[in-house]
């Protein structure tokens, strides 16, 4: 008999749930803190849940496995090393847990953590499905080792690639692989591939398939860049025991209690497209529209515990950016003001430039290109001339920025560069967007583009300019 294996992805985070079930009882695997979602398909399936599972204390999200288990009477399955502050149903090496007519097979495969577990999914028949590998294997890579310290990761990276070749030794070649992360998530150590896999296909691809164990390690370390400042919080939360969430309507404020807001140097996350923040927008508000990695590039400067208000032009905005919210636990911001803007007085504006402009601009001294992506993307291409600071360091290294300059800022889609524009107009910056993809540059003749590691280019440092200061 085949179960039915149903995926539940969280795009922005680049994470993915599953749900596998007999017809009549169903394995939950790794929820996000939105039940919600997982309730709905549950519902539409007809099926109860046998048992929820966690492969390992999430760094990147809070679960919902807790509330879930406990809101149905179901198992709640965790590593048995896992030290947490509940109860649940601790497994080890090979323990076998019974699901409705089917099970799942624990399999020890620290590296990703070191309490890391896989679970083997065996049908009725005790046939095997697939293996759920959560932070272990992925699509055509591994999870990161360096989550739980540099001092740890060249240790957890060793681990990793022997709980990869574990996985391959037990299984058949047809063994399908569900990953939790890996779609885009920063838990991924190198990009990933594809949208679903068996083992074979990682015998072909996997650098951890394709490498010897030293090269592996080190490879896998050469290639980490930095990840968001809230994965720090998400591990001891989920060890806590995460509890329900609330997603009920914020309570509403005007744009003038806004304004005011924003004056007292409150946080005011404006989740209308990039267009029409730069063409008006309540000044100190941060622009983070819900078309891109919305909560991982937010929650990455956002100081937790400080007050927090949203902005659109949309209500069901709201309510998108209330769900993306507790997933990184920041769960019930201050207020909510939907509007338009268009009769508000005030407005900042920015202005908005291309690629082509680029060439006059690195002429004039009057203006700062300054380049915000990842300091991989940097290192992988980048226009000779610019500056580069990460746009996760902007908070703190905005004081480097020289203040007689124009800075005209970009990234990979604009959308980093845009979330930039109030960071600089609040420490007093005037800023214009390049609001084109980076790839458009590679067709500007007159812009030399530097590729490889040799060369990342200057960085903000070199510019300091006396006077700047913080933000917020």
């Amino acid at each position: 008999m085949t179960l039915k294996i149903i995926n539940l992805d969280t795009l922005t985070l680049g994470d993915r749930s599953y749900i596998a079930h007999d017809g009549k009882t169903a394995l939950v695997v790794d929820p996000q803190r939105d039940i919600d979602r997982v309730e709905e398909i549950i519902g539409a399936e007809g099926v109860k849940i046998g048992a929820v599972v966690e492969t390992h204390m999430h760094n990147d999200y809070i679960t919902g496995g807790l509330v879930l288990a406990q809101k149905y009477g179901a198992q709640y399955i965790t590593s048995a090393n896992d030290k947490v502050n509940f109860n649940r149903q601790g497994v080890r090496d090979h323990e076998i847990v019974n699901v409705g007519d089917f099970a799942i097979k624990a399999l020890h495969t620290p590296g990703h953590t070191f309490t890391h577990m896989s679970y083997i999914l065996l049908t009725p028949d005790n046939g095997v499905q697939g293996i759920f590998t959560g932070g272990s294997m992925l699509h055509g890579s591994t999870g990161r080792p360096d989550l739980l310290g540099w001092d740890q990761a060249t240790t957890l990276a060793g681990l990793q690639f022997e709980s990869a070749h574990r996985i391959v030794d037990l299984l058949e070649d047809g063994t399908n692989v569900y990953p939790t992360h890996g779609f885009g998530s920063f838990c991924a150590a190198t990009p990933t591939s594809g949208d679903s896999s068996t083992l074979a296909d990682e015998k072909r691809t996997n650098p951890a398939m394709l490498l010897n164990k030293k090269r592996f390690i080190s490879d896998t370390l050469a290639g980490l860049d930095a990840y968001p400042a809230y994965f720090q919080r998400m591990g001891p939360a989920n060890i806590a025991g995460p509890g329900p969430v609330d997603l009920s309507e914020l309570n509403s404020i005007s744009t003038d209690e806004l304004r005011m807001a924003a004056q007292a140097g409150e946080w005011i996350l404006d989740l209308r497209s990039k267009n029409s923040y730069i063409q008006g927008h309540i000044p100190g508000s941060l622009s983070f529209g819900l078309d891109g990695s919305f909560a991982t590039y937010f929650g990455w400067i956002f100081r937790y515990g400080e007050k927090l208000r949203l902005l659109s032009d949309k209500k069901e905005d709201i309510s998108t950016a209330q769900r993306e919210l507790v997933r990184i636990g920041i769960d019930r911001p201050d207020s909510a003001t939907v509007s338009q803007l268009k009769e508000t007085r005030g407005l900042g504006t920015n202005r908005e430039v291309t690629f082509n402009d680029v060439p006059e601009a690195l002429k004039d001294p009057d203006i700062l290109v300054l380049d915000v992506r990842q300091n991989s993307e940097r290192n992988a291409s980048h226009i000779e001339g610019t500056v580069h600071i990460p746009f996760h360091e902007l908070t703190i290294r905005v004081i480097e920025l020289p203040k007689e300059k124009e800075i005209w800022v970009h990234c990979a889609s604009a959308y980093r560069a845009a979330g930039s524009l109030g960071i600089f107009e609040s420490a007093g910056h005037k800023s214009v967007l390049i609001n084109e993809s980076y790839d458009k540059c590679l067709d500007v003749a007159l812009l030399n583009i530097v590729t490889g590691h040799a060369d990342a280019g200057p960085v903000a440092s070199s510019y300091v300019s006396e006077g700047a200061r913080h933000i917020r």
